[in-house]
C-alpha cells in the first residue's frame, strides 16, 4: 500500500488578500460606528446629567446668579417640544471636543439668550448624546425654547424655503435684513457668516434676537453644516422661587 500523498500547499492570491483585508476593515468600521453611536451616547449621557444636576444648583444658589459662564459650565437649558416633552439638555459655554460631548456648546463670540444677535450652539448629530440628531425634522415657526436662571425665551423656526411665517409679527416679517435668513440649510464648515449678529450680513446691527443651531451634515459626515436659525416670539420672567414643574404652555407643543 503506497504512502499518501501530502497535499500541496496553495498561496493565497492577491484577490484573497485584499478580500480579508477588506472583511478585517469591514468589521473595524463596524466596531467604530458602535463606539460612536452606542458608548459615547452612554459616557454623555452621563456628563449631561452631572451638567444638569450643577445647573440646577446654581439657579438654587443666588450667590451664583447673573454672572458670565465660563469655559464648560453649563447656564442654559434647551428645549424643542416638536422631539418630545422629554427633549431638554443642559447648554454649556463653548465648543471643543470635551464640552460637546457634555452637551449641546455656545459659540463664545456669539450673543447670549435674548439679547439682541445671534445665540448659536452647536451640537452633535451621531453619537455623543446625538441632541441635534433631528434638526432636518424641524418646520418653519417650530419652537425651541431657551430657560436661563431667570427667563423661558421663546424662539420660533423662521420660514424654510418659503414656507409661511405666521407666526412672527408684521414688524419682524417686514425687516429686510432678517428677510434672506432661512430657517434650515446646508453650508460648509468654514461658513462662519451663520454666527453673525445677523446671519450673512457683517457689520449689520441687530435689531432681533437670533438662535442658530448648528451640526454636521450628512448624517455619519462632517463635510458639511446644517444650519438652523430661529428668531424669538415670546419671552416670560421666571416668578421668583417658582417651582421646577412651573413650566410655560409652549413645551406641550409636539
Amino acid at each position: 500500500m503506497g504512502m499518501p500523498h501530502p497535499t500541496a500547499r496553495t498561496r493565497p492570491t492577491v484577490g484573497t488578500v485584499i478580500g480579508e483585508l477588506m472583511l478585517t476593515a469591514g468589521v473595524l468600521l463596524l466596531l467604530f460606528a458602535f463606539y460612536e453611536s452606542y458608548w459615547t451616547n452612554i459616557e454623555s449621557g452621563h456628563k449631561q446629567d452631572q451638567a444638569n444636576e450643577t445647573l440646577q444648583e446654581e439657579w438654587h444658589n443666588p450667590r451664583g446668579a447673573g454672572h458670565a459662564p465660563k469655559l464648560g459650565e453649563a447656564f442654559a437649558r434647551l428645549y424643542i417640544p416638536a422631539f418630545g416633552s422629554d427633549f431638554a439638555f443642559a447648554v454649556l459655554e463653548g465648543t471643543d471636543e470635551d464640552d460637546l460631548l457634555r452637551g449641546p456648546g455656545h459659540y463664545t463670540d456669539t450673543q447670549m439668550p435674548g439679547e439682541p444677535g445671534n445665540f448659536a450652539v452647536a451640537g452633535h448629530r451621531v453619537g455623543k448624546g446625538a441632541p441635534f440628531n433631528d434638526l432636518g425634522n424641524l418646520q418653519a415657526c417650530d419652537a425651541i425654547v431657551i430657560e436661563t436662571a431667570t427667563d423661558w425665551i421663546t424662539y420660533r423656526v423662521l420660514p424654510i424655503e418659503g414656507a409661511a411665517g405666521d407666526c412672527f409679527s408684521p414688524e419682524q416679517q417686514a425687516k429686510p435684513e432678517y428677510q434672506a435668513v432661512q430657517g434650515r440649510h446646508i453650508t460648509l464648515p468654514g461658513d462662519v457668516s451663520v454666527l453673525q449678529p445677523v446671519p450673512g450680513m457683517e457689520g449689520a446691527d441687530p435689531s432681533e434676537s437670533l438662535l442658530t443651531l448648528t451640526t454636521c451634515h450628512p448624517q455619519f459626515s462632517n463635510a458639511e453644516r446644517m444650519i438652523i436659525h430661529a428668531m424669538e416670539t415670546d419671552r416670560e420672567a421666571k416668578a421668583p422661587g417658582s417651582a421646577d414643574n412651573d413650566r410655560p404652555a409652549v413645551l406641550e407643543e409636539n
